[in-house]
């Protein structure tokens, strides 16, 4: 089934000059990219996308770093893409991800993991939804 789903190359990997390997990673899994744009994320988009962690501590912490710098926002789309681009970024602590995936070539630590990936059809049309009026 082809579905669609949203990808975050967060600012620790563009800053590190990682977005083209990244995106070579996920063509080469055939996932479409069928959108992109890199643009600073405000504080209030940012706190709208992570808004059911707001009650968490580390909720600020993700907020500061989505904004900390440019991000590419991305919209993927192929079969069963969702899966397919999770089981490619990778465990989210780069030390557990298996090698060959985006996090254990690019992030720095648990925090800084280089990419975010909607963990399903519900966050995706819901991630979509909230970015989209980026592009």
């Amino acid at each position: 089934m082809t579905e669609k789903t949203l990808c975050i190359i967060k600012p620790d990997a563009v800053e590190n000059d990682y977005v083209e390997k990244i995106n070579e990673m996920i063509s080469m899994e055939n996932i479409n990219i069928i959108n992109s744009v890199k643009i600073d994320i405000s504080k209030e988009i940012a706190e709208k996308f992570y808004a059911e962690h707001s009650e968490k501590p580390f909720f600020n912490e993700l907020v500061n770093f989505i904004t900390s710098g440019p991000a590419i926002v991305q919209i993927l789309e192929g079969e069963s893409c969702i899966s397919r681009y999770r089981n490619l970024m990778g465990a989210t602590n780069p030390e557990e991800a298996n090698i060959g995936t985006i996090r254990k070539s690019f992030a720095e630590s648990i925090s800084k993991n280089a990419v975010h990936g909607s963990d399903s059809s519900e966050s995706a049309k819901r991630e979509i939804e909230i970015m989209s009026i980026l592009f």
